[in-house]
């Protein structure tokens, strides 16, 4: 069992701070110091292809760009990345959704990636005009991925069910391959859709100890319904060729956070419906204590993204040995695919492709491993200046 590496698009823009248009400072942190323009974004695409990633995921929500449209104009700036896009099955038609997927593989030859988010944030979905409630939205999930999935099967397809209706749900041809579908979520609720439902199974950077357990849940429930589903983490990476130095890095983004942004930020994390936001916010405690080291809930995973950043709130921080080490960590669970994101994210991406990977591939856990050009990219070099 291979390790399979993703990176991230950061579609509301990007920064060295972790206080930016995003999450829960959209309303309050400072602006993007570098906007998520199209060509900065391609940067991060071709850098992330260059380095041996396998795609890259790209988010939902009010705060950032859409992620159907971004990706699609980026389609012709890569060769072979693949594009987890990111959406919301409660504000389009799965029928649509399946013709969207559909078109996309032709115009892509192949390489979409669907990550499935059902949304933990009642006042964000009523922006949508959803005003589903939180189990409510997970069970009209798993009616859109069935619909969706029946539609892709190429023939008419008729589903009645408590949220959605369809009648003769068909295309003009399935999408070829069918794009693996990603999903998340860790209440009651969402379990049992991930089980019947996705391929990848994505989990927030918790300690191993949790992510076990969880995983293991997801794993009794899809054996339960006949299915296999793989595993994949949501992380954020601050590796450098020294612990001291990347320790250093993390101290840095915490100098930056006030103590009104974080309280600020925790308010608005502690009214999301999201039990895997409450997971999250339980790690750190929602404060600013101590020194970058107290945050440190696990041999080199970092808690202190999530103080003012919802969603994935924890980041593998070490020499490019210790983070490889936890990443092993995580793998010898079950894990499979690492969904990977930095401060900035281009920077970064050099930092962990050049001194993780590597790594990694010695170790054998990368047998599909790719040529990487060792050269450094042209917009590296632009961006370091």
């Amino acid at each position: 069992m291979s390790i399979t590496l993703h990176w991230f698009l950061p579609t509301s823009g990007d920064s060295r701070t972790i206080v930016e248009r995003f999450h829960a400072n959209a309303s309050r942190g400072p602006a993007a110091r570098r906007e998520p323009d199209i060509g900065y974004l391609a940067q991060v695409a071709r850098a992330a292809e260059a380095l041996g990633f396998e795609g890259v995921l790209t988010p939902t929500g009010t705060w950032c760009e859409d992620a159907w449209l971004v990706t699609a104009a980026l389609i012709r700036e890569t060769r072979r990345l693949k594009y987890l896009v990111a959406f919301r099955p409660g504000v389009l038609s799965p029928t649509l959704a399946a013709q969207m997927a559909a078109t996309y593989q032709r115009i892509s030859d192949g390489r979409l990636l669907l990550n499935i988010v059902t949304g933990g944030d009642s006042v964000e979905q009523r922006r949508f005009g959803d005003w589903h409630d939180h189990d409510q939205r997970y069970a009209r999930t798993g009616e859109f991925l069935t619909v969706m999935r029946g539609v892709w099967s190429g023939r008419p397809f008729d589903f009645d069910g408590d949220h959605l209706r369809v009648e003769g749900a068909t295309l003009p041809a399935a999408p070829d391959p069918v794009p693996p579908v990603y999903f998340g979520g860790s209440s009651p609720a969402a379990l049992p859709v991930a089980a019947r439902h996705a391929d990848v199974y994505l989990t927030w950077g918790e300690p191993p100890a949790q992510v076990a357990e969880k995983t293991g849940r997801v794993r009794e429930l899809a054996e339960v319904a006949g299915r296999r589903v793989r595993f994949g983490i949501r992380l954020h990476t601050i590796s450098r060729d020294t612990s001291a130095e990347a320790w250093a890095e993390a101290g840095k983004l915490l100098d930056a956070l006030s103590p009104e942004q974080v309280e600020h930020a925790q308010r608005q994390l502690a009214a999301s419906e999201s039990v895997g936001q409450r997971r999250m916010v339980s790690l750190h405690g929602g404060a600013l204590a101590g020194d970058v080291r107290s945050l440190e809930i696990h041999p080199n995973l970092w808690a202190g993204v999530g103080l003012v950043r919802g969603g994935a709130g924890t980041a593998l921080v070490g020499s490019h040995a210790e983070v490889a080490d936890l990443i092993e960590e995580y793998h010898a669970l079950g894990i499979e695919e690492f969904v990977l994101s930095g401060y900035p994210h281009l920077e970064e991406a050099y930092w962990f492709g050049e001194g993780v990977r590597p790594e990694l591939a010695r170790r054998g856990l990368l047998t599909r491993s790719r040529q990487v050009r060792a050269a450094v990219q042209p917009e590296r070099a632009a961006a370091a200046q």
